[in-house]
Parts: C-alpha cells; sequence; structure tokens
C-alpha cells in the first residue's frame, strides 16, 4: 500500500471474525489508526507494533471527540505522510459519517479509499435468526436512523413514505427514540400487533435480544434491560426469530470463560470457546521461556542417533526442541533411526507440521498411559530422549528406569508465572463476572492460587465453575481445595469445551 493514504475502513458490527480480508489487510499495512467505540479493540492485535492508535470515543451520546475534530485529527495524521486507517464500527458509509470525513479528504486533496464493513443493520438481526427478506413475508428492506427526533420540525425521514406491512425496516441507534418511533408508525398505519425485534451489541457473544409487539416493545425492552447500542426490527420477518435462532441458541451462548493457559497456546481454545458462543477471557497463569542455557539440550540433540525413542509430551516441548535443532543448523536428519512417541494428539500435530510421522501416540494423554504403551513396544535396554519443561512430574523417567530402560531427561523450556497483575481479576471474580475458570495443567491452577490469599479462595470462585483438562490438572486443583466441575473423558481442548458445553445444557 502507497504511503500517504486514508482508509476508511468498516470496522463491521462487532465480531471480529466478520472484518473484511481488505480490512485486514489495510490495518496491517497502518501507520496510524483511529478507532470507535463500536470497533472490537481485538482488531488493533493484528496493527504493527510501532503503529500509532489512537480512541476517539463516539460512544452513542457521549463523544469524546465532535466530529469535525476526528475529520481534522484523519488530515493532519495522513499530510504528515502516514498511512492512516480510519477504523469504524460497522459500515462507514451507513449512518457512520465516512461521508462527511471523505468530502473533508477531498477538500484537503488526500487519497483515500473507502472498505465497506458488514453493517450491523443487516448482521444483527441475522445473528438473532432474523432474514431481513423472506420471499412470503418481505420483498423489500428500509434502513432508518434512529437518533433523529422524528418530532422535529423538518424531519429527514418520510413516515407516510414507510408503507405499512410491505416490508421491513430497520432502525439503527434507535433505544433511546424507540417511543417516539413507535408512536409514529402506529400513528401513519402500521398495525399496533406488528411484531418488532431489539437486538442489543449483535454478533457478540454478549447479544441480548427481544420480541414484541408496536405496542409494548417498549416496556419488554425496559424489563429486559435494553440499552444502546440497539438495532430495532421491524415487520412480519420477526416471527421467524423462534424458529431460525442458531446463534443465541448456542450451548456456552453468553458463559464468560476464563481462560489460564499460556497466551501463545490460548488462540486455539478461545476460537473453539467462541464456536461455541461463549466470551473468552484470556487471562494467563502460565507462560514459557527458553532455557537460559543450552548446553543440556546440544549434547543431547549432537548424540540423537544413540537414541531409540524421543518422547514429546507437550506441543512446547516439541517447538523448542526443533527450534534448537535449526539453531544448530541441523535438520531433521538428526532424528534417522529414533522412533517418536507423542502424547496427545495436539503434540502429535506438532510434530507432524514438521513432516514426521509419529510412531506411538498412547490412548491417554497422560503418563502412565505413555509407560503401558511403551511397556508393549519394550523398554528394557532402550535408550530414550526426553525434551521437556525444566519441571515436570518425574512418573516417564522413573518408570522407564524402573523397567530397565535407560533416559535423558533434557529441559528444553521453564515454564513462569507472567507479571499481570492479578487485582482486576479479583474483581471480576468478586463482580460473579466468570461463569467458568478453565485450568489446562497443573502449573496454571498452581499460578492460579499463588496469584491470592488462600482464606479468599472460597469467596473469589463461589459463583464459577471449574473445569480441569485431565485427572492431573483435577488433582492439583483439589489439592488447594478447589472443588471441579467438569472434566473431559478425552484430555484435549476440543473435549474440554464439549464437556463445558454438555454441563451447560444439563444445568440450564
Amino acid at each position: 500500500m502507497l504511503s500517504t493514504m486514508v482508509y476508511l475502513v468498516g470496522a463491521g458490527p462487532g465480531d471480529p471474525g466478520l472484518l473484511t480480508l481488505k480490512g485486514l489487510e489495510a490495518i496491517k499495512a497502518a501507520d496510524c489508526i483511529i478507532y470507535d467505540f463500536l470497533a472490537n479493540s481485538r482488531l488493533l492485535e493484528h496493527a504493527r507494533p510501532e503503529a500509532e492508535t489512537i480512541y476517539v470515543g463516539k460512544k452513542g451520546s457521549f463523544k469524546t471527540i465532535a466530529q469535525a475534530e476526528i475529520t481534522r485529527l484523519i488530515i493532519k495524521k495522513a499530510k504528515s505522510g502516514k498511512t492512516v486507517v480510519r477504523l469504524k464500527g460497522g459500515d462507514p458509509f451507513i449512518f457512520g459519517r465516512g461521508g462527511e470525513e471523505a468530502e473533508g479528504l477531498v477538500k484537503e486533496g488526500i487519497p483515500f479509499e473507502v472498505v465497506p464493513g458488514v453493517t450491523s443493520a443487516i448482521a444483527a438481526p441475522a445473528y438473532a435468526g432474523i432474514p431481513l427478506t423472506h420471499r412470503d413475508l418481505s420483498s423489500s428492506v428500509t434502513f432508518v436512523t434512529g437518533q433523529e427526533n422524528p418530532l422535529k420540525e423538518g424531519t429527514g425521514i418520510d413516515w407516510k413514505g414507510l408503507t405499512p406491512g410491505k416490508g421491513t425496516l430497520v432502525f439503527l441507534m434507535g433505544w433511546k427514540n424507540l417511543p417516539i418511533i413507535t408512536k409514529k408508525l402506529v400513528a401513519n398505519g402500521w398495525a399496533p400487533s406488528t411484531p418488532v425485534a431489539l437486538v442489543r451489541w449483535g454478533t457478540l457473544t454478549k447479544q441480548k435480544s427481544v420480541v414484541g409487539r408496536l405496542d409494548n416493545i417498549v416496556s419488554a425492552g425496559e424489563v429486559a434491560g435494553i440499552m444502546p447500542p440497539t438495532v430495532a426490527v421491524v415487520g412480519d420477518v420477526v416471527k421467524l426469530k423462534e424458529r431460525l435462532d442458531w446463534f443465541e441458541t448456542k450451548p456456552l451462548f453468553g458463559k464468560r470463560v476464563l481462560v489460564t493457559r499460556a497466551l501463545e497456546q490460548a488462540g486455539e481454545f478461545t476460537r473453539v470457546l467462541e464456536r461455541e458462543g461463549a466470551e473468552p477471557i484470556a487471562f494467563p497463569t502460565i507462560k514459557t521461556k527458553p532455557m537460559p542455557g543450552w548446553w543440556g539440550l546440544d549434547r543431547a540433540i549432537k548424540r540423537l542417533s544413540t537414541y531409540d525413542w524421543a518422547i514429546f509430551t507437550s506441543v512446547n516441548g516439541v517447538k523448542y526442541f526443533f527450534e534448537r535443532i535449526k539453531a544448530l543448523g541441523l535438520d531433521l536428519r538428526e532424528l534417522k533411526g529414533v522412533k517418536i512417541c507423542a502424547v496427545g494428539p495436539m503434540t502429535a500435530k506438532a510434530i507432524g507440521s514438521f513432516g514426521l510421522r509419529v510412531d506411538l501416540t498412547p490412548k491417554e494423554f497422560r503418563a502412565e498411559s505413555l509407560i503401558e504403551a511403551l511397556g508393549k513396544k519394550g523398554i528394557k535396554g532402550k535408550r530414550f530422549i526426553l525434551p521437556r519443561a525444566l519441571k515436570a512430574r518425574e512418573v516417564i523417567p522413573t518408570d522407564i528406569k524402573r523397567l530397565g530402560g535407560k533416559i535423558d531427561v533434557v529441559p528444553t523450556y521453564k515454564t513462569v508465572k507472567p507479571t499481570k497483575e492479578a487485582g482486576g481479576l479479583r474483581d471480576l471474580l468478586l463482580g460473579k463476572g466468570v461463569d467458568c475458570i478453565t485450568f489446562t495443567s497443573a502449573s496454571t491452577v498452581t499460578n492460579f492460587v499463588s496469584m491470592f490469599k488462600r482464606s479468599e479462595l472460597p469467596e473469589l470462585l463461589s459463583a464459577s465453575r471449574i473445569a480441569c483438562i485431565g485427572p492431573v490438572t483435577a488433582e492439583a486443583a483439589k489439592g488447594y481445595g478447589i472443588n471441579v466441575d467438569i472434566m473431559p473423558k478425552d484430555y484435549t481442548i476440543p473435549a474440554l469445551t464439549e464437556a463445558m458445553a454438555r454441563y451447560y445444557r444439563a444445568n440450564k
């Protein structure tokens, strides 16, 4: 992309997965990103580390910076030679005032491009199970701003032209004026019994929707606690919501799930949780670091041909082991003749990414099952290498030695506790803001507990369910007096997520 260019980018309705590929490309290339309240802040994770990010608010009627000032800011940054992304919620040209910003750029002779976004006008109803058009119910749709006062002199809304019963109406940002909007529609021929739906925070896991009629939707919304940002849908298509409600019926919809695993490994878990409708809260209690000295691992790598088996018990062990092979100027030929054992499908997948075949994966993803599987292959007289964390359970090396094998335990990385403060998490737990806390290793449990006083744990955990990936992790939790509510039969992230879904389906 060229420098001194402004991209007016639609950030979509909230779900970061709905950002367009072109929008993502612009964010990655930007020197400066100027973003709104309704633009999901997670999109900024795609920005370059050195990119400047500027928040300009625009939260309903609470505007931190006036529109004219925002336009001047865009122009100023562009004139300084920067590639600027103006990141706007929804679509920049649908009630987004992107047209005004574009006009300002034209006056200054600044080149710009518009990157359309998925507007909440269609996305929020879609996530609520409401198709805006339907062959049997509606052949047209009209988008109307809900922020203009319909009673003001010289209104820009043609209320008489909104023909009753002939199509679907969508009001954006209309909660504040909903009492006036409903009265105005009824006064212009719309039946009081016309179905209406309100969708707040559409496409996000905190989405809330309410269905009513023109004559009672205001009170229904008040009872449900509806607040901005809200999209209102008026018309017979609302009747389809009960049958087509696919998002809010997901098994983990709306559940706030604390993810305590290492940040570099949390991505997969987060994606799985979001697919099931949960709202993941990343709070890593563990972090991996390479060993400060490599002499032990280097010595083992240089004599790999002397081993019969290489045992990998984690993705991290695979990562740091193969990174070190490359750093030494060696390649996969060093493993010629060495059989490979992987504990768990994700570890096996990590090994497979290097083009290597795994010779053995135990049925259960734990040390005891590994020893049983190796025992059938023969352990006595065999040589094993175990690249692992500096601190780990001693079951594998102890049992291999007991059964007549020789094993070199080679620390390839260490786990440390992140320095992230626990104050915000304490407040969240005390406020009953976490539905489920997940632990994926004994270390995540130990580090989590160490962040708080043991005496306050019962109160902090009183409103949260505890989910552990397997028996070793569960035993660690129980050792601290923590009751474990959820544990899958298979010790994997997908299985853990499915076990959580079953738990919440059974305990609605």
